[in-house]
């Protein structure tokens, strides 16, 4: 007679605020916190938590005004929002974490990274930028407007379906766009004003960059800039494709994340500032 062993359930997602772990891990060995891009949610970073060790938990955050959190205001400011995440994310700070954004998410991974810093809070053991220049955009050219919140609609759209990344439904259809559109204006708001600080000291944290050879937004150039931005600037990963290039290559990024991680923290388990 054979004896099935049953097998262990499948724990279920933890959702609080805007933070969902969709894999809790007890006991876990480090928090990956995943930020996602201008107009986008949590979504971008979709069963991502199984291509990770699996001692890491995966928490991929969400800003206010989409997903569980529709009911809650846009935020259209860096320190505002950057505020909410470093509440957001206190209770899940137990144990040593790490910050990968893409896109906007790079710029508020950042922000936070500093945040925490001048609190005098524990620090991520490393930090991800993804799609991301270390400076704002120079306001020329077509495909990289300066101020994109500003754009008619039609402009914005047609600057979107460049950019690639989001779904045809939600540019073509009316409908659709008058529920999204200003989302996506909300977030290139706090984007195109963002300013780095003009006195803001390197890092303490490793910093990796990201980026897509053919990104029309964000090329290589601006992706090596964020080693001015750290003491320890673990160099620049390059991938095929554009903006958007993770969602092809959602597994050799998540390698590239965990051997970046490993390193950071051979050298800092658990960095405070």
């Amino acid at each position: 007679m054979v004896t099935r062993t049953a097998e262990r359930p499948a724990r279920r997602p933890l959702a609080h605020g805007a933070v969902t772990c969709p894999r809790p891990v007890p006991g876990a060995a480090l928090r990956l916190f995943l930020f996602h891009h201008a107009g986008g949610s949590h979504l971008l970073y979709r069963n991502w938590e199984h291509e990770f060790p699996s001692d890491w938990e995966v928490c991929v955050l969400d800003a206010p005004g989409r997903g569980r959190l529709s009911g809650v205001p846009l935020i259209d400011n860096t320190d505002a929002l950057v505020t909410y995440f470093a509440r957001e994310i206190q209770p899940w700070t137990d144990r040593p974490f790490a910050f990968f954004g893409h896109s906007m998410g790079s710029l508020v991974a950042y922000e936070l990274t500093r945040r925490l810093a001048a609190e005098g809070r524990t620090l991520p053991v490393w930090l991800g930028v993804s799609a991301c220049g270390a400076a704002p955009q120079p306001a020329r050219g077509t495909t990289t407007p300066g101020a994109r919140h500003l754009l008619t609609d039609d402009e914005l759209r047609d600057w979107l379906r460049s950019v690639g990344g989001t779904p045809a439904a939600v540019l073509d259809e009316e409908a659709t766009w008058s529920y999204f559109g200003p989302t996506f204006r909300n977030d290139f708001a706090l984007v195109d004003t963002w300013r780095p600080a003009a006195d803001a000291e390197p890092l303490r944290v490793p910093v990796s960059a990201f980026g897509g050879s053919d990104d029309p937004v964000v090329g290589r150039e601006r992706l090596a800039a964020w080693a001015g931005r750290t003491e320890r600037f673990l160099g620049v990963n390059m991938f095929d494709g554009g903006h958007f290039y993770l969602s092809q290559h959602r597994r050799p990024v998540a390698r590239r994340i965990t051997a970046a991680v490993a390193a950071a923290r051979r050298t800092a388990p658990e960095l405070r500032p």
